[in-house]
């Protein structure tokens, strides 16, 4: 495998799923320089894309197809969020714009759970959810190929945010069999279990697969 510039892209400007996915990648792939040679859509100069999908799979195929196209590259993307089983499974693919502003991590939590103030202990089931999609562009030999794996993390949502790493709803999540919050787990714990950890193992052969015949 060549040594020279990018050949995954992961279609985020998240640095946190960027250095998550380093993590898991590292030692995975033979010849793959997770540092330098998997980058996020801003170092590869990729357009943010609108997530029009309804489902996390649709709007993770959405992002690496379009990564995909705009850099020539092998490009991945995950969508996920928090599943509440009392609310149907919202918040859902909207997630990290829960409050009305995307990403404002505080805000999502503190409207969480004061929705959820008045819900029993045993009524707080939850679930991180991810559909990881790879999207591999085409090329004069290829019509290309797309391929989407799915995880999930279950447990159950405490009544205050506890833990300093990771980010999003990690510090109310949690998970079944634990006593500590997402965001008290180590990184390597919390990639052993992940939703997106699960995911993303699910689709490493497909990665491997994808560069190898990118570079053949």
């Amino acid at each position: 495998m060549s040594t020279d510039g990018p050949r995954l892209v992961l279609a985020t400007h998240n640095k946190g799923k960027l250095r998550e996915l380093r993590e898991l990648l590292r030692n995975q792939v033979p010849g793959l320089d997770v540092d330098t040679q998997v980058v996020d859509a801003a170092a590869a100069g990729a357009p943010d894309v609108v997530e029009t999908g309804v489902t996390f799979a649709e709007n993770s195929l959405l992002k690496a197809r379009a990564v995909a196209e705009a850099t020539g590259l092998v490009a991945i993307a995950d969508d996920s969020g928090l599943a509440v089983d009392v609310m149907g499974g919202a918040p859902g693919i909207f997630s990290a714009r829960w409050s009305g502003r995307h990403g404002d991590d505080q805000a999502n939590l503190a409207l969480l759970l004061n929705q959820l103030s008045d819900v029993p202990d045993q009524h707080r089931a939850a679930a991180f959810v991810c559909a990881a999609a790879l999207a591999v562009p085409a090329t004069d030999g290829s019509t290309g190929r797309e391929v989407v794996e799915y995880g999930q993390l279950e447990g159950t949502l405490l009544r205050e945010p506890r833990g300093t790493g990771g980010f999003g709803y990690d510090p109310v999540l949690q998970p079944v069999g634990e006593q500590r919050s997402c965001a008290e787990l180590s990184s390597e714990e919390k990639n052993a279990i992940s939703h997106r950890g699960k995911a993303f193992r699910a689709l490493l052969p497909s990665i491997v697969e994808a560069l190898r015949a990118v570079d053949s």
